[in-house]
């Protein structure tokens, strides 16, 4: 038996919404009183899998432990491990192998511990759905929904899978967390024409995952798990890679060239010693040395540490960094993409302005709280209580501990009212409800009937009337002007309209009031209720907008001085965005996120850096604003709190996600921001500048160390001194361990270099090794290398005996380390100023290192341990020799770099 191909499974997903719904009842053949049958339900279940988002397995730990052996210093480290093992070094291959095991676990503790944003998704679904199969409502798994399921859906529930809106009852669905808007979305069946609709703007449709604030409908299932909204995220979030930090690129950009340097060095010493006919053993020996040498083992450690208590220093100011990588991201960040609601915004509509016939009013005070007043700021009459009634009346929300119970527009209505001085509970009471005319898309507005009686005195029916402001004007006659009637005449009409049209380009939402008696004889309760709003008096127009975070327009002035641009990125209307974006003095031009899609690659890379607020947008706009900004070569950071801001967050550089958002976003982000504040990605950038700033202070000693090392080793070949190999492994690791890494610790927690947030931002793809850094670490490794070949030989010839020698430039080494240090705070600021010495940690290292300095002469376990000789005074002396000139020479080249570059730091 041949199966009927689905007449619905051609259909393409966005024509939904510019069918009729008896148009979509017939694509999928489906009766609305009667729904599936449970075979055809059952068909296409198997057809077409569960309603269920694609589960992202996460990686077992061995093999994500395994993956730590994929950095190039891993491989190093365990092919040098190998070779030592090989030739019976069996202390040092032992010490490597535990280095690369103590690499492995810091790094395989520091990963995100939060789920996939995949699985995060999936877990979001309702449970359960009511559906109509066989003409019975009956309640099922979500995950059993399939295409042409008939399912009811009212306030209170989780809208479980895309679906056209075929019937609707006052229905208002909240879609904050997925398109972006403020306010919730009021629906309806009608049919929409356009291509390429928004969800936003698709008013006939439902989507997965939304809840249901207000009202009822029906709705026919359109799409499933993959094929909903959400399914597109989770296919975003599939396709989006994270990319590796700046300073993992680092590092594998400086283990390279070290790898190179030191198997260049390694060919010519085996050439070389097989020509003086030097034993393989032997040779091999040397070559395990500088392999250890030329390794920086202590590196990875040492910066894991330091980013790790940089991650700490943030938790303390709410912002929780789940990669550790991305704290020295931050310090790269040139690029801001905000989320507006919930992020700039708080997310909590506000009246701020009442107007009316004759008066206009100001309101303080931000959100649910109820502080603040309403103030008189223009007119005759300062009473503001009959301009406001209504908006309590009319309404079925409710204030509770501070939150709004029920639609949020009506919240902030009520919050008014309770600034106005107005008892919410006791006006209700005075007006016992009859009848009431519910919200509608098609006419937008809402009516109460209330008991009430006239100013003589005689029982009415009052009609109490809420809504947009063209919906309730257009129904008036006369309007309420400090206790008196008035008409609603050409002029009062157009002055309203007027105040409209500005408070709308502020980026307000306007709603109107107004009234209207009743005769009880002439009411019906059960009848045209509609019928009866017209011939209505105005009481006032009210402006609202969700307000920008107190701190937030002081942040956005802050990241400008520190050269990051700042761009908002909204769900909302491109009017609104602006306005919002004015008040926080985000600079440039305001654009559709559709539009910004439609231009060509070239065009969008030359329009980008105009553009300040995109208005409008779909996940996958903000995907495309985060990589065409990395094209540019911006380090991109992106902020938001819905599900359709997670695609966006996981492309960029650095994601960022508000702690009150979803899971969705915090698990696809690198950072949460637990109190919410865009301020504190300020504080991040800079904690991360600082960071970064330190850790290549660190680079740049870590390298300098290095090349001494391979030109030490390189130069002792060529010479043929102390056979080729100046320092034994012992005294390579315990340069490495014992000087370098108490260095580098101190480096990391360095203070903060002058002026560090005033800088412009490193350009992407920059590295570290910049030209001067090159030749200063050149020439600087040079001249110890000559200081240290010149002590060993002195050893040989004056002393007679190459282990002395050697000691002598073991210990000339460590001081020169400590020389350096200092100087590699600042590329060019001299060490003889007052700062030198203003970090603790720099000078207990300095007198750390010397005390050891001497001591690994003079100690008999050291001596051991290490294989030095005992030195004398004069020895020593020689010893200081070297540091000393090298403070010389260093000062005299940052002297000529002021010279050349004095704008540098």
């Amino acid at each position: 038996m041949t199966q009927q191909a689905d007449p619905a499974a051609a259909a393409p997903a966005p024509s939904w919404y510019t069918r009729p719904p008896t148009e979509v009842l017939a694509a999928f053949d489906v009766d609305p009183a009667v729904g599936l049958s449970a075979a055809r339900a059952a068909e296409r279940l198997a057809a077409d899998g569960p309603n269920a988002l694609p589960e992202e397995k996460p990686k077992p730990t061995w093999r994500r432990f395994l993956d730590e052996y994929r950095s190039y210093m891993q491989i190093i480290l365990v092919a040098a491990a190998v070779v030592s093992l090989a030739i019976k070094q069996w202390s040092t291959g032992i010490l490597l192998v535990l280095l690369t095991l103590l690499n492995a676990v810091v790094g395989l503790r520091q990963e995100g511990k939060a789920e996939s944003a995949m699985n995060a998704l999936k877990s979001m679904m309702k449970a359960t759905a009511r559906v109509r199969r066989d003409g019975t409502e009956s309640e099922i798994p979500a995950e059993q929904l399939v295409v042409g399921d008939v399912v009811l859906i009212s306030a209170g529930d989780q809208v479980p899978a895309d679906g056209r809106i075929v019937q609707a009852s006052a229905l208002q669905i909240d879609e904050s967390a997925l398109t972006g808007e403020s306010v919730p979305a009021a629906k309806d069946a009608g049919t929409l024409t356009g291509e390429r609709l928004a969800p936003g703007e698709q008013s006939n449709m439902a989507f997965m995952n939304t809840p249901v604030t207000h009202g009822s409908g029906l709705l026919v299932i359109t799409g499933t798990g993959s094929g909903t909204e959400l399914g597109k995220i989770s296919g975003l979030l599939s396709a989006t890679e994270k990319e590796q930090s700046p300073l993992d690129r680092e590092l594998n950009t400086l283990t390279l060239w070290i790898a190179g340097a030191a198997g260049l060095t390694m060919i010519v010493m085996f050439a070389l010693g097989r020509s003086r006919d030097q034993a393989w053993d032997a040779l091999f020996v040397s070559a395990v040395s500088l392999a250890i040498a030329a390794i920086p083992e202590a590196l990875p450690t040492v910066s894991q540490v330091i980013l790790s208590v940089g991650s700490l220093n943030l938790a303390k100011r709410h912002a929780i960094v789940k990669e550790l990588p991305s704290v020295e991201t931050l310090g790269f960040t040139s690029a801001i993409n905000s989320d507006k609601t919930g992020t700039l915004t708080m997310n909590q509509m506000t009246a701020v302005e009442v107007l009316s016939p004759t008066d206009r009013y100001t309101v303080s005070g931000t959100g649910y709280g109820l502080e603040g007043r309403i103030h008189h700021a223009a007119g005759t009459s300062a009473g503001v209580e009959d301009a406001v009634l209504p908006y309590l009346v009319a309404s079925d929300a409710k204030l509770v501990d501070g939150r709004v119970v029920g639609d949020p527009t009506e919240g902030a209505l009520l919050v008014l009212g309770h600034k106005a001085g107005l008892d919410i509970e006791a006006t209700r009471e005075r007006y016992p409800r009859l009848a009431t005319l519910p919200f509608d898309p098609g006419y937008k507005l809402m009516a109460t009937f209330n008991s009430a009686v006239d100013a003589m005195g005689r029982p009415v029916v009052r009609c109490f009337v809420k809504g947009a402001a063209p919906a309730v004007m257009g129904r008036a006659a006369t309007a309420l002007s400090a206790g008196t009637t008035v008409p609603w005449d050409g002029e009062l009409a157009r002055r309203a309209v007027a105040a409209t049209e500005r408070m709308g380009g502020e980026g307000r939402r306007v709603m109107a009031a107004a009234v209207r008696d009743i005769d009880p004889a002439h009411f019906d309760p059960g009848g045209d209720l509609l019928a009866l709003v017209t011939d209505l008096q105005m009481t006032s127009l009210v402006g609202m907008v969700d307000p920008p975070r107190e701190e937030s327009k002081a942040a956005v002035a802050e990241a400008q001085a520190a050269h990051i641009r700042v761009r908002m990125v909204t769900g909302d209307d491109v009017t609104t965005g602006a306005a919002i974006a004015r008040q926080l003095g985000i600079e440039g031009e305001a654009v559709l996120g559709a539009d910004f899609a439609a231009l060509s690659e070239q065009e969008q890379m030359e329009r980008i850096d105009t553009i300040g607020v995109v208005g409008r947008v779909a996940p996958e706009h903000k995907v495309l604003l985060a990589n065409t900004l990395k094209k540019k070569g911006a380090v991109v950071a992106m902020t938001g709190d819905g599900v359709n801001d997670a695609p966006a967050i996981k492309a960029a550089d650095i994601g960022i996600a508000m702690g009150s958002g979803t899971d969705v976003a915090k698990n696809a982000s690198r950072m949460i921001l637990s109190d919410d504040n865009f301020a504190t990605i300020v504080y991040a950038v800079a904690e991360g500048r600082k960071l970064y700033d330190n850790l290549t202070k660190y680079i740049r000693f870590v390298l300098l160390l290095l090349v001494t090392f391979v030109l030490t080793f390189l130069g002792a070949t060529i010479l043929n001194i102390a056979s080729g190999e100046p320092f034994p492994p012992p005294q390579v690791l315990w340069i490495h361990f014992v000087v370098n890494a108490p260095f580098g610790f101190a480096l990391g927690f360095d203070q903060e270099s002058p002026g560090l947030m005033q800088r412009t931002p490193r350009p992407r793809g920059e590295s570290v090794l910049t030209r001067p850094v090159m030749v200063t670490v050149g020439l600087s490794g040079l001249a110890i290398t000559v200081f240290l070949l010149s002590l060993i030989k002195l050893g040989e010839s004056r002393y007679g005996d190459v282990d002395t020698g050697s000691s002598i430039a073991f210990t000339a080494f460590s001081l020169c380390l400590i020389v350096a240090a200092f100087e590699c705070r600042s590329e060019t600021a001299s060490v003889f100023n007052t700062t030198t010495f203003d970090s603790k940690q720099m000078n207990w290292a300095a007198l750390g290192e010397f005390v050891l300095a001497v001591m690994v002469t003079q100690m008999d376990g050291f001596r051991r341990i290490l294989g030095t000789t005992r030195i004398s005074v004069q020895q020593f002396g020689w010893a200081l020799l070297a540091p000393l000139a090298l403070l010389v020479l260093w000062e005299l080249g940052k002297w000529l770099a002021r010279r050349m570059r004095p704008a540098v730091a």
